[in-house]
């Protein structure tokens, strides 16, 4: 489909740092693919999303050596345009809300009203996210008495409804319980069936072998593999570097060290069931 995103030899170093947060960072983000970024913690992937999203060097300043570019165009160029290509939600759900709006509904439409989107396009829009998102029973609701779950929502919603054709989200469910969690993961199945380009960092690297194609693993700064996610979630090599595996790929490199004729290792719980299930029909008729 095409690189949408591109960093050419990217270093990135915040003010007063002694070391890079990223170095030497070469890759593409194809148009339409879902990306999972997984590593340790200070690894570089909250500033691997900052760099694509043009905060850094813009906003938080420091020092780039190299390009990022955004359809062809350095993300140094843009200005404020480059929001309405890139949709970004950050980690805490707090720092998304604006503060400035009494209700749900008001904070949704928020961006729409600073994009100049005439009042009947606002309204179908909202509506029409808020659905998605499940938060229609929310809307005259304040945005600072919601849960964490709820509020997390809310923050998608913000985004979504701009509309943007690339999404980077950094860690939704880090404070959410389960149900918050499949709750935020509903959503972002819809928005990859839309065919959106999504950059998701998250540490449940189950939820990533569910849904991401490709796998972007940091560590120190670095991207130490990227691929497939089938390619990367069963290499075990990963696990001495840092990295964290699906429970079922460990299992899956287990049974076949111990003999059992497993055409591939797992990387999900429903491959998992069909592949073991298949090497078992196989060692019943040896």
């Amino acid at each position: 489909m095409g690189a949408v995103i591109e960093c050419k030899d990217v270093t990135y170093s915040y003010p007063l740092a002694k070391e890079p947060a990223i170095k030497n960072l070469s890759l593409k983000i194809e148009r339409g693919r879902f990306y999972g970024v997984v590593g340790e913690n200070g690894s570089g992937k909250t500033t691997f999303c900052a760099l694509l999203r043009g905060f850094a060097p813009s906003f938080y300043k420091g020092e780039l050596k190299g390009e990022v570019l955004v359809e062809g165009k350095k993300t140094t160029e843009y200005g404020g345009e480059l929001s309405a290509k890139i949709g970004y939600v950050f980690q805490n759900p707090f720092t998304q809300i604006s503060g400035v709006k009494d209700t749900v509904f008001e904070e949704v439409a928020y961006g729409l009203e600073n994009f100049g989107i005439p009042a009947e396009e606002i309204e179908r829009r909202v509506v029409e996210v808020m659905k998605m998102t499940d938060i229609e029973a929310l809307a005259m609701k304040s945005p600072f008495d919601l849960s964490g779950g709820q509020m997390q929502r809310v923050a998608l919603a913000s985004v979504i409804v701009l509309e943007p054709d690339i999404l980077i989200i950094d860690e939704p469910t880090s404070q959410l319980d389960p149900e918050g969690t499949e709750s935020v993961f509903a959503i972002i199945k819809t928005l990859k069936e839309k065919q959106k380009t999504i950059i998701l960092v998250e540490h449940k690297i189950d939820l990533i072998a569910e849904y991401a194609d490709e796998v972007l693993v940091f560590k120190e700064g670095q991207v130490i593999a990227a691929g497939d996610k089938r390619k990367i979630l069963s290499d075990m090599s990963l696990l001495g570097k840092g990295a964290s595996l699906p429970q079922v790929a460990i299992l899956g490199s287990m049974l076949k060290e111990r003999g059992l004729p497993l055409s591939e290792i797992p990387v999900t719980e429903k491959q998992a069931i069909e592949v073991i299930a298949k090497a078992l029909e196989e060692r019943k008729k040896q």
